[in-house]
């Protein structure tokens, strides 16, 4: 059983399925992809803590990080297991006192707690080969797969009507989107500040 390091290379909107994102994992080193189809939610938590961003109140992940300190568990690693069916398993690989204890876990909650514990993200050789293996035609029979077209092409986040805003304007209404807790926005505002400068 190969293990390989995985980075995250991406999270955009998936063009095949509604409210659904796509995270990209590519292997360190390499140039394979694991494209998972996550929800809004989960897409929604890995990003604010990917771009640190301090949501008003804690995300469900932030209280399993606090939960998890609190009793002295640390999660080390994140690894992506089985592939079946166009799913993807995953569990949490975490320690206390020495002790190690396996968590099975859904793979974008995997994820978005191993993110806040800056644990690293493995899958297997062979899930790997399997997953570049797949056709299209395969692919499109997944409910949990898109086409790899969709998946690593990015979608333009710039919105019109910030073109001509101003940066206080747009740092207001970043500020109200977190307010709000709407971080899908608020990462498209900061997407557009950070294109600015």
């Amino acid at each position: 059983m190969q293990k390989v390091r995985l980075d995250i290379t991406g999270i955009a909107y998936s063009r095949t399925q509604t409210g659904s994102y796509v995270l990209t994992l590519q292997e360190q080193g390499g140039l394979r992809k694991l494209p998972i189809v996550i929800g809004n939610f989960e897409a929604q938590a890995i990003a604010v803590e990917l771009e640190k961003m301090i949501p008003s109140r804690p995300l469900t992940h932030d209280l399993f990080k606090a939960f998890g300190l609190a009793y002295g568990v640390h999660i080390n690693e994140v690894l992506i297991y089985k592939f079946k069916e166009g799913v993807f398993f995953a569990k949490l690989i975490c320690e206390q006192n020495g002790v190690y204890t396996e968590l099975d876990s859904r793979t974008s909650d995997a994820i978005a707690i191993g993110v806040r514990f800056n644990a690293e993200i493995y899958t297997l050789n062979s899930i790997l080969d399997e997953v570049s293996g797949i056709t299209l035609d395969q692919i499109e029979n997944f409910e949990s797969f898109d086409n790899e077209n969709d998946i690593f092409e990015q979608e333009e986040h710039t919105s019109n009507e910030w073109k001509s805003a101003r940066n206080e304007d747009l740092v207001k209404k970043l500020d109200e989107a977190l307010e709000n807790e709407d971080y899908e926005l608020a990462s498209k505002i900061r997407d557009e500040l950070n294109r600015r400068n």
